[in-house]
C-alpha cells in the first residue's frame, strides 16, 4: 500500500498543506466543522480542484482521474443505492469495471463475510440498521481492492455501543489488510482509539501532526488547545497492575487507568468524565481492596 504525500496543496479552503502519511498507517484528521477535513479527502480522491501536488509512493497522481487513483471512499452520507440490495451495492464498482460475474459474486461474498453481514446479502438498504449500512458502505469501498481507504466520519450517526464495536472491527480489518487509511472525525475518543497519528486542521491549515498522546500532553498552539479542550493533567506514580488496569498514585489520589504496558507519568482526564456522587459506587471487591491499600500508601507518602 502506498505512502501519501501532499505538497503545497491549496484551494478554496486548504492553505499550503504539506503532509506525509506512511504506508499502511491509520491516520486521523481532526478539526472543527469547516476546517477542511472533507476537502482534504476530496483532494486525495481527485474530486475537487486544487493547486499543488499529491503523490502515491512518490508518483504524482494529479492528472489521474478519480476512478483510476485506486481510492476507496466512504462519505458521510454513505450514498448507498436504495433500489439495490446489499450484494448489488457492494459489487457495483466491479460491474462498472466489467469484471466476470463469478469473480464479482466471490468478491462480494468475501467482503460481506469479512464485515460480518453475509446474512444480509439479499436485503435492501431501507431494511438495514445504521450500523449495518456503515458496514455495507465500507465493504463497497473495499470491493475494488483500493490502495487507499478514505473514511469521512463513518460512525458519526451511530449509538455509542455500535460505534465502539465498529471501530474495533475496522481497526482489526485495517491491520489485516495493511491498507493506508485516512479517518476523519471530530470525536477525541475515536481519534484515541483509531489513530497511529493525528493531524489537527484549523481554517484549512495544518496545526499539529503527532501521536495522540503528544497532541493531548503537548499541544502546539492555542488553536489545538481550544479544540481538544481543557483537560486535567495529573502527574502520577505507577504502583502496579490489576488485570488490564494500572494502579497509579496521582498526588495522593488513587486512579485506575487502562494499561497496555510501558510507562505512566501523566494522566489526562476530561472534565466531562468526572462524576461526583454522594454515596460510594458499587466497586468490585478486588479493585476496592487495591484502592484501599493504595490509599493507605498515599497517606504515608503525604506524611513524608
Amino acid at each position: 500500500m502506498p505512502s501519501i504525500k501532499l505538497r503545497s496543496v491549496s484551494n478554496f479552503i486548504l492553505r499550503n498543506v504539506n503532509l506525509e502519511i506512511m504506508d499502511g498507517e491509520l491516520f486521523v484528521l481532526l478539526g472543527p466543522t469547516g476546517s477542511g477535513k472533507t476537502t482534504l479527502l476530496n483532494v486525495i480522491a481527485g474530486l475537487v480542484e486544487y493547486k499543488g501536488n499529491v503523490f502515491f509512493d512518490d508518483k504524482p497522481i494529479d492528472m489521474i482521474p478519480p476512478e483510476d487513483r485506486g481510492v476507496g471512499y466512504v462519505p458521510q452520507d454513505l450514498v448507498l443505492f436504495p433500489h439495490l440490495d446489499v450484494a448489488s451495492n457492494v459489487g457495483y464498482s466491479l460491474r462498472l469495471r466489467k469484471k466476470p460475474k463469478t469473480y464479482i459474486e466471490e468478491r462480494v461474498d468475501e467482503l460481506l463475510r469479512m464485515m460480518g453481514i453475509l446474512h444480509l446479502k439479499h436485503r435492501y438498504i431501507k431494511n438495514l440498521s445504521g450500523g449495518e449500512k456503515q458496514r455495507v458502505a465500507i465493504a463497497r469501498a473495499l470491493a475494488s481492492a483500493p490502495k487507499v481507504l478514505l473514511l469521512d466520519e463513518p460512525f458519526n450517526n451511530l449509538d455509542p455501543n455500535t460505534a465502539s464495536y465498529l471501530r474495533i472491527k475496522l481497526r482489526r480489518l485495517q491491520r489485516k489488510l495493511g491498507i493506508t487509511t485516512i479517518f476523519v472525525t471530530h470525536d477525541m475518543h475515536e481519534a484515541e482509539e483509531m489513530s497511529d497519528r493525528v493531524v489537527v486542521l484549523y481554517q484549512g491549515e495544518l496545526q499539529q501532526v503527532s501521536t495522540f498522546d503528544e497532541l493531548i500532553f503537548s499541544p502546539r498552539n492555542s488553536n489545538v488547545s481550544n479544540f481538544i479542550g481543557t483537560l486535567n493533567i495529573l502527574t502520577c506514580e505507577y504502583k502496579g497492575t490489576l488485570g488490564g488496569l494500572a494502579i497509579c498514585d496521582c498526588q495522593g489520589i488513587p486512579i485506575l487507568v487502562p494499561f497496555e504496558g510501558g510507562f505512566i507519568r501523566r494522566i489526562a482526564i476530561d472534565p466531562k468524565e468526572i462524576f461526583v456522587v454522594a454515596e460510594h459506587a458499587d466497586i468490585p471487591p478486588p479493585i476496592l481492596t487495591s484502592l484501599k491499600e493504595l490509599s493507605q500508601k498515599s497517606q504515608k507518602y503525604q506524611i513524608r
